[in-house]
């Protein structure tokens, strides 16, 4: 789940953004290296993002596109639980990971979507 945030000027800034969040916000909000992505910024380092945390399940991260536009993602912030729940990035699996993945995403995905959804329309009301 992925959605993009068109934001006010005065929030083009990890920074800034951090700020607005963590102050008009009920979810927890923490800038941090993206270790889902393992993005790249200009200097060769690795990107940061904001991490806007519901629980231990159900996150979305934050990351500028350009200046006045954000892209959200659902993430699992807890690392333990992102190996065990989150997305595959192996290139081949066997029958039985692939199984275990479609019944994964079945289970897990209206509970994601509904988080995804409750925390971006917190993003929504405080950057537009």
């Amino acid at each position: 789940m992925e959605n993009l945030i068109t934001i006010n000027n005065q929030y083009n800034s990890l920074d800034q953004l951090h700020n607005a969040l963590k102050t008009n916000t009920n979810f927890s909000c923490t800038k941090e290296y993206d270790i889902w992505e393992q993005r790249i910024d200009n200097n060769g380092n690795l990107a940061q993002c904001l991490v806007l945390k519901k629980n231990n399940m159900h996150a979305i991260k934050l990351f500028f596109i350009n200046e006045n536009t954000l892209k959200a993602n659902h993430i699992i912030p807890n690392k333990i639980m992102q190996a065990y729940f989150g997305k595959s990035e192996k290139a081949y699996q066997n029958v039985i990971e692939m199984i275990t993945g479609k019944i994964k995403a079945a289970v897990l995905e209206p509970a994601q979507k509904k988080a995804f959804n409750e925390i971006e329309a917190e993003v929504v009301k405080v950057v537009s």
